[in-house]
């Protein structure tokens, strides 16, 4: 059993705050490609051992580098003249039971998978570069997964926190980017690239968005043509948010850098659909949360999930499981306003037992406070309860990370 300390408190919730800032990047930003990439790579490990081994074995795939390249580009088209450069890091199990496991083949096979699959305008062969820095861990880290028992214990000292529900700021700025990377608007404007991103600002019931997402410069011919497709750009998005009653105003500023007739200084344009092409570098950390948002207003926890192993490593176990428990004591308990669920481990700690366990609830005035502790106490319980298998299903990639 889990003991849960329950903190209930009134006030107003994140929507009812005059003020929100809401952030997220899009799959093709350097920073996303950094988590998920790594993150693919974890999961194409956990795969392996356990089809070897029969357990997944120690490995943290959690320190990488996306280092820009060059390009020259023009309208209607361009070059690359360096590839960018992808830095996989930093611990995995090389050997075990006498038995090799080729961890470099799989790494780079799971990245190259993952960029394949998702930046269509990269080629993968030729425009991108690997380089491993993959090393053995520790003996007392490795020795954390010979130890006896399903669960194993915690391999680092780490907090994090989830909540739930979202926002109304928080899902258009969620839903904007997944819209604006979706296959039917790329269907509709294919000369557009993946890496977006999309800053909000509510002011009360008024909505500023910002949205940064490049066109292809082979499908743009004049700086006339990209004012014209950038025009019609604004449009759909302008039908898509009008979905969206909660607000009085939405006002969209895209592309906020473009000035017409300074030519190519004054346009966005991309030749990959990626600033990692000459732009921004990424890194894996600096990106979204696990629920795909960089939510100012709430508690942020300094972790970064992405590539971790899944079975050990309570900064990613724990920053999925406190979203996925703040959305349930949400769901399950009707007059729960708002949910806040933090957790900490302390190193050497089987990870079904925390050492903090808080569950912060935004109630509605009439709901009984011994009530609230009780379901969220059985909340709690199952979910630690099932805990390796949670574990096995992050090891598959059925939680995203970013």
């Amino acid at each position: 059993m889990v003991e849960v300390a329950v903190e209930t408190r009134y006030g107003r919730t994140v929507s009812e705050h005059p003020t929100e800032i809401v952030e997220r990047k899009g799959v093709g930003h350097p920073d996303s490609i950094c988590d998920a990439v790594m993150d693919n790579i974890s999961v194409a490990l956990s795969q392996a051992y356990l089809k070897e081994f029969g357990f997944i074995l120690h490995h943290n795939i959690d320190k990488g580098l996306l280092a820009a390249g060059r390009v020259e580009r023009h309208f209607g088209g361009g070059r690359v003249v360096k590839p960018m450069e992808l830095t996989i890091g930093d611990r995995a199990t090389f050997f075990f039971g006498g038995k090799g496991v080729a961890v470099g083949d799989i790494a780079v096979s799971a990245a190259r998978d993952w960029l394949a699959r998702n930046l269509r305008h990269i080629d993968v062969d030729r425009q991108i570069d690997f380089r491993l820095v993959l090393e053995p861990a520790s003996e007392e880290l490795s020795g954390i997964f010979l130890r006896p028992g399903a669960v194993r214990c915690a391999n680092d000292t780490s907090a994090a926190v989830g909540y739930y529900p979202l926002t109304a700021t928080e899902k258009v700025v969620l839903d904007l980017e997944r819209f604006l990377n979706s296959a039917p608007f790329k269907d509709l404007f294919p000369e557009t690239g993946e890496d977006v991103k999309v800053m909000a600002l509510r002011r009360h019931r008024l909505l500023d968005l910002t949205v940064a997402m490049p066109l292809l410069a082979g499908a743009i011919s004049s700086e006339r043509r990209y004012f014209e497709r950038k025009e019609a750009i604004h449009g759909a998005m302008g039908q898509f948010l009008e979905r969206f009653s909660s607000f009085e105003k939405i006002t969209v500023y895209y592309n906020a850098l473009d000035e017409p007739g300074a030519g190519l200084a004054g346009v966005y344009l991309s030749l990959l659909g990626t600033s990692a092409e000459d732009a921004d570098s990424g890194q894996v950390g600096r990106g979204n949360r696990v629920n795909g948002l960089i939510s100012l207003n709430r508690p942020l926890g300094t972790e970064a999930a992405a590539g971790k192993n899944p079975v050990s490593h309570i900064g990613k176990i724990y920053n999925v499981l406190a979203h996925n428990l703040a959305r349930e004591i949400y769901e399950r308990i009707e007059g729960v306003r708002e949910v806040y669920v933090f957790l900490l481990n302390r190193i050497g700690t089987p990870i079904d037992q925390p050492v903090a366990a808080v569950a912060r609830i935004l109630p509605s005035e009439d709901l009984p406070a011994g009530e609230i502790s009780q379901a969220v106490q059985e909340i709690f319980d199952g979910a630690f309860s099932g805990l390796d298998d949670f574990c096995q299903r992050l090891g598959r990639g059925e939680y995203p990370v970013c």
